[in-house]
């Protein structure tokens, strides 16, 4: 299937590098806004036809692919989706802004064969809502669910800071609607070591009668899955129960394709919106 990518950052570098890896995706544009980007570089370099018109460049050359992943921002995808839509075009949205159907692949990817705008939430949900789904899967009551995602600095670029508000709601929204728990709350710590720390995902959730062995079964099943999108993705804190809390934390190690491996926030991110976007491939009998 025919893809475009639209913004040029390093989300966009490293998306581009996973396209050109699998058998089910071509890339036949690269869209930014400056021309001597380190994107635009890059995929020149690689022979990807490059344009630093924007989403212009997109509406211009509709005819040459069915889908568009946006990696730019919550706020410039507001506008992007209007104009994608009207064009009749596949969208996988990578910002964290609350429109089109919320996919994990973990939990539900068929769901976006039929779907025109998917959003995949944000690096944490991606990260944080498998494990909630399951917490909620596992027990009849739970009263509370937090998510708290800590990343490296270095990995937070200026669309990440710019999208810190959209990201909680986004994300909170995410898993009200994967647990149905009302009561949520998304933290999001911004790590300055040096070294680099890993992406690390903590879930807790407040619950009266716990089912460990039962939750840890589950989450089992979820890591097979996940680690065959995601490789980095495993487990630091197997579910433990204490003070009527359960909780549990992943680690995120990056592939290392263009971003450092510490930026295992990215990775997730684009490692779902790959995932997601050969199940639309499959769906249109692309094998």
């Amino acid at each position: 299937m025919n893809v475009a990518i639209l913004g040029t950052g390093k989300i966009g570098i490293d998306l581009l590098i996973k396209c050109q890896r699998s058998s089910l995706l071509s890339c036949v544009l690269f869209a930014g806004r400056r021309k001597d980007s380190l994107g635009i570089v890059e995929a020149s370099k690689r022979g990807i036809p490059v344009s630093d018109n924007g989403i212009e460049a997109i509406i211009e050359q509709e005819g040459e692919f069915d889908l568009v992943f946006d990696a730019t921002s919550a706020m410039a995808h507001e506008r992007h989706s209007l104009l994608l839509k009207k064009l009749g075009k596949k969208v996988v949205n990578l910002t964290p802004f609350q429109m089109g159907n919320l996919i994990v692949p973990a939990i539900n990817l068929a769901e976006c064969q039929h779907a025109e705008n998917v959003s995949l939430i944000s690096c944490g949900g991606q990260g944080g809502i498998p494990l909630a789904h399951a917490i909620s899967k596992t027990h009849t009551r739970v009263e509370y669910i937090e998510i708290v995602n800590t990343i490296a600095s270095k990995s937070a670029g200026p669309a990440t800071r710019l999208n810190i508000d959209e990201y909680v709601d986004t994300t909170e929204y995410g898993i009200r609607k994967f647990t149905q728990c009302p009561d949520v709350k998304t933290i999001l710590i911004l790590n300055p070591a040096d070294p680099c720390i890993n992406m690390k995902t903590t879930v807790s959730a407040i619950v009266s009668e716990p089912h460990i062995e039962e939750l840890r079964i589950m989450i089992d099943r979820l890591l097979t899955y996940i680690q065959k999108y995601v490789p980095g993705y495993r487990m630091i804190v197997p579910p433990v129960y204490t003070n009527r809390r359960i909780i549990t934390t992943v680690e995120v190690i990056g592939a290392g394709d263009y971003l450092p491996t510490y930026a295992g926030n990215l990775d997730i991110i684009t490692c779902a919106a790959i995932a997601v976007a050969e199940e639309m491939a499959r769906g249109q009998g692309i094998l």
